[in-house]
């Protein structure tokens, strides 16, 4: 059955713009869970913007599902996912002024850096994982460089839906699902894991979670969002049930 992995950063968003003690991403997590999430995910940033690494530790040490931590490829990052040590560590391109991650990681053009950051978070018991564009070079650099998972960016598949509509006889909207149902399959040819994440709402998600072979998807800023008028467990089970139904179709 498909996964949801559910990214909580957002919830810590809110805590961070008063320096304050709520809303409490552990707190958030437990509704998640309860909601039907098969895992959380939080990106610790090197800026600390928003999860702090006490965050991290406490989440570890608390949830009862996967935890999965996007990090920047560096020294002190890798230090930090061996010490917590979540079950998945996931490897993300990091840039000080963007909003939130604007692109896949360019394994292609830095291999040998991330094969030994990859051998040194697998040495520490993770599953490593590489969120990457729809891209097949990428797909096969990442098999090349190690990772276990690819996560796919839909990004650029979720801005063509809002541009077409969700009218697939669009071109732009059809190259882009394209992109991502090729690159799963590459993925799944190599032995890999097929993820896919980021600007996935209850919109745009059923041509993603109805794809063959996908495993997981990590889908934070809408469901947030939609917590809002709902609560963080309602939100979550309408994601997971929207997802399951389309898996199934």
């Amino acid at each position: 059955m498909i996964q949801l992995g559910v990214n909580i950063d957002h919830v810590a968003t809110v805590r961070q713009a008063r320096r304050g003690v709520e809303p409490d991403p552990v707190r958030a997590a437990h509704e998640a869970e309860i909601g039907g999430a098969d895992g959380i995910t939080v990106h610790l940033r090197e800026d600390r913007r928003h999860i702090q690494d006490s965050d991290v530790e406490r989440l570890r040490a608390s949830v009862n599902i996967k935890l999965n931590l996007e990090m920047a490829a560096t020294d002190e990052m890798a230090k930090v996912a061996r010490r917590v040590k979540p079950q998945i560590s996931m490897l993300v391109p990091e840039g000080r002024q963007e909003i939130t991650t604007e692109g896949g990681l360019d394994v292609r053009g830095q291999i040998k850096r991330l094969r030994d950051v990859v051998k040194q978070l697998k040495d520490g018991g993770m599953i490593v994982s590489a969120f990457i564009d729809p891209d097949i070079a990428q797909v096969e650099a990442a098999h090349e460089a190690g990772f276990d998972v690819c996560e796919v960016h839909t990004g650029p598949y979720a801005h063509a839906y809002a541009r077409a509509g969700g009218d697939f006889l669009l071109r732009d909207l059809a190259d882009e699902h394209r992109k991502v149902v090729e690159a799963g399959r590459r993925i799944r040819e190599m032995g890999m894991r097929f993820n896919a994440g980021h600007a996935l709402n209850y919109h745009n998600v059923n041509a993603i979670a109805g794809l063959e072979g996908i495993a997981e998807l990590h889908i934070g800023h809408a469901i947030v969002s939609r917590a809002v008028y709902v609560g963080l467990r309602e939100a979550v089970r309408e994601m997971k049930r929207l997802m399951v139904e389309a898996a199934g179709a």
